[in-house]
């Protein structure tokens, strides 16, 4: 899942490298409202998780560089409105959490770790579970921005997962 999160991620930064400013930035009703907007929730979320995974009893390595980003406050905050300036970061973000996913163990997988959601309220969890929302997630926002660029005729190609897997059997 780390690897087409990152497939996936470097597929739309390109396609909005195709569009205006205007259009990045346009209000397209969706929960973020525009694709930056989405772009930017979906660094926001993706830091949010990472931070809590960080408290796992693991202590992994890897999550020690996500001092390097901006702390993150609430869903829909913009880290930054420069499209550069967000892929640059998202890409250091994709490192890390292809390194994380590298990292882990099926005991890790199966060892609870407590947190905090976005309310205060408390939860203890394995790891695995909040994980496959990590990555569920994402590809539930990357589903809305392709039809945002479906919508402004720009064309994402192909999304599948299986694309992924084969082309890591062939390495």
């Amino acid at each position: 899942m780390a690897h087409y999160n990152q497939w996936m991620n470097e597929k739309l930064y390109q396609c909005a490298h195709q569009l205006s400013a205007e259009d990045l930035n346009k209000d397209m009703g969706a929960f973020f409202k525009s694709i930056l907007g989405t772009l930017n929730h979906l660094l926001v979320a993706d830091l949010i998780w990472l931070r809590r995974f960080a408290s796992h009893p693991a202590n992994f390595a890897s999550l020690q560089r996500l001092n390097e980003f901006e702390e993150t406050t609430h869903l829909d905050q913009t880290i930054t409105t420069s499209l550069e300036d967000l892929q640059t970061q998202r890409a250091k973000l994709d490192q890390i959490i292809l390194d994380f996913t590298n990292e882990l163990s099926d005991q890790d997988l199966e060892t609870h770790f407590s947190y905090q959601n976005m309310k205060g309220l408390q939860f203890n969890d394995r790891l695995g579970y909040p994980l496959q929302h990590f990555f569920n997630h994402q590809t539930h926002h990357r589903g809305q921005l392709t039809t945002l660029f479906n919508q402004l005729d720009v064309d994402v190609g192909v999304t599948d997962l299986l694309m992924t897997i084969r082309s890591m059997e062939l390495d």
